[in-house]
């Protein structure tokens, strides 16, 4: 989740519904000016108990942020206590329960984006060997109950824990125990985002399929293949889901802040704190009837912290964020991007995703996100068939996609190298959680501490 810092000076009164929709068409670049952005998370443990570090004391989040400041990374304070890191290479953030993201810089080709998160994984590994912590890439913590795990100094994070138990089931669950990949993705026009968002929404199931990564709760199978995405379905109805409206005739900006508007508010940020507002609408504070801050409006600031705070499986701020896969290792990070690059970056490739995936009922896509969790591959595109019989064409696709930007390395390679990953998961007929699941119920004997052996 995003990290609030102090506003500029320029930070409007919303006067306007326009105002609402500028931060989306403001997003518009040409195609030469497209990037990558991507970010991950990682679990963190101590090596000697598999414990969760507090953020404080030795070998704690606060001293991995510390020690990171030796690579060039600069701090971020809320309260007095570093929260985040900014440099070159993005910026580093906390999740509550103390998972570490890498939210990295917007970069022109997945060759950049590779070697920005190597750069990463080198620096966090050297930490860990310091301070005898490790880093785990998986989707959700295999072993630890809620009350095993710490609580990070956001104030944001204080207000949605508070919040999720009256909305849903898991939604602690979803900041504590779980960790995830995402890409966000560049747009040139409305017309170009509303395409893209009906692909990567239908075809964000897949994704979550073939990264699907969390088969284990409090130390046993949990019967799902990503409980991460389950969660998902039980955190807050209000801000998560496929979108039906996106499928819509007529959808574009506007209908996207007519959602967001109908998404109740968590919190508006005054004055270096979050003020809680978890529950009231921003349609009140446009009208200057927000509870908490009595007569007041709401500034551009206050709207782009709202559209940070939905979470469908494709979100819209000024890009579009994929955010159906689950936490994984190093190549698997660099094959998220690639996929949704190839799909989405090239115009051939678009319009065939967008052939591929065009006839699917919203009854159907439902039907798909919903079995997905549990069934990975097999779960079913309606007709008759799988996840398992569309998987090859679309990484086909993606493949041509990439082969077709023509951004090469070094060595004269395209970027479609970092599918290899995925190529073998549908080859093998095997997403990560169930390799995972062989493991525990063979080789590992049921001992889940083994899957500590699979750190980065």
């Amino acid at each position: 989740m995003s990290t609030r810092q102090a506003s500029g000076t320029d930070d409007p009164i919303i006067e306007s519904r326009d105002q609402l929709a500028a931060p989306m068409a403001a997003g518009e670049k040409p195609r030469a000016q497209w990037r990558i952005g991507t970010e991950h998370e990682k679990l963190v443990y101590r090596r000697a108990d598999h414990a969760a570090p507090p953020y404080d004391g030795p070998g704690g989040i606060r001293e991995i942020l510390h020690e990171m400041q030796a690579f060039g990374w600069k701090p971020v304070e809320e309260g007095g206590k570093v929260i985040a890191l900014t440099g070159p290479d993005g910026a580093v953030s906390l999740e509550p329960a103390g998972q570490l993201e890498l939210s990295g810089a917007p970069l022109e080709s997945l060759h950049d984006t590779c070697a920005e998160t190597g750069r990463h994984l080198d620096q966090v590994k050297s930490i860990g060997e310091r301070l005898d912590v490790g880093f785990l890439g998986l989707g959700m913590w295999p072993d630890k109950t809620r009350d095993e795990l710490p609580i990070m100094p956001k104030g944001r994070y204080g207000i949605m824990l508070r919040h999720m138990p009256r909305v849903g089931t898991l939604g602690l669950d979803m900041m504590l125990r779980t960790c995830t990949i995402q890409t966000n993705l560049d747009y040139g026009s409305e017309a170009d985002m509303v395409q893209k968002f009906r692909v990567s929404l239908a075809l964000q199931p897949l994704a979550t399929a073939l990264f699907a990564n969390s088969p284990f709760t409090e130390g046993r199978p949990n019967g799902y293949l990503s409980y991460r995405s389950h969660i998902w379905s039980d955190t807050d109805p209000h801000r998560t889901g496929m979108l039906p409206f996106v499928f819509e005739d007529g959808f574009g900006y506007d209908r996207y802040v007519d959602y967001m508007l109908d998404v109740p508010m968590y919190f508006v940020f005054r004055d270096g704190k979050y003020i809680d507002a978890a529950g009231h609408s921003f349609r009140d504070f446009l009208r200057g009837e927000l509870e908490v801050l009595p007569g007041e409006l709401p500034r551009a600031s206050d709207w782009v912290d709202h559209l940070s705070t939905a979470f469908p499986e494709v979100r819209l701020k000024s890009f579009l964020e994929m955010r159906g896969a689950d936490g994984g290792p190093w190549n698997r990070i660099c094959a998220l991007p690639a996929l949704w690059v190839g799909l989405l970056y090239d115009q051939s490739a678009l319009d065939a995703a967008w052939d591929l995936v065009k006839d699917w009922t919203m009854e159907e896509r439902e039907e798909l996100r919903r079995a997905v969790p549990r069934l990975g591959l097999d779960a079913p595109v309606g007709r008759g068939r799988t996840l398992r019989d569309i998987a090859p064409e679309v990484l086909r696709i993606a493949r041509s996609g990439l082969g077709a930007r023509g951004r090469l390395n070094s060595s004269g390679d395209n970027e479609s190298g970092f599918l290899e990953p995925l190529d073998e998961i549908v080859a093998s007929g095997k997403v990560p959680a169930q390799r995972l699941l062989d493991l525990y119920h063979g080789d590992w004997n049921g001992d889940i501490s083994r899957v500590y052996e699979h750190s980065f």
